[in-house]
């Protein structure tokens, strides 16, 4: 299990502060990257066109954008299969179902009405 203790923001000498949690607020704060972490981990995989069905107002290139970002943090798994047509997976990795997971309340929250 990862650890889930909190370091305090590092500041330099200047005063600036860096938050752990940059990194991960830079890739979840993307345009659909919550809403693919959701909709990827609701599924044991999915393929690309089954994805743009659940957002159906996106246009391809951000989708693509965060598949391709969420690969190299290694939120997701792409996995090509080599057959005609080409069929390409994606799967969420035990990071990305660890992301889910910690999302899950702050999307409940969002729901309210409040």
């Amino acid at each position: 299990m990862a650890d889930t203790t909190v370091d305090a923001p590092v500041c330099d000498v200047d005063g600036t502060c860096y938050c752990p949690l940059t990194g991960v607020i830079d890739t979840l704060g993307q345009k659909y990257a919550m809403q693919l972490v959701s909709i990827i981990g609701a599924h044991d995989s999915l393929r690309f066109v089954e994805i743009e069905e659940h957002l159906p107002t996106a246009s391809t290139s951000p989708i693509s954008k965060r598949l391709d970002e969420f690969a190299e943090a290694g939120l997701i798994s792409r996995t090509q299969y080599n057959e005609l047509p080409p069929r390409v997976e994606y799967s969420l990795t035990d990071d990305g179902y660890e992301v889910r997971t910690r999302l899950e309340p702050l999307l409940e929250w969002a729901s309210t009405d409040e």
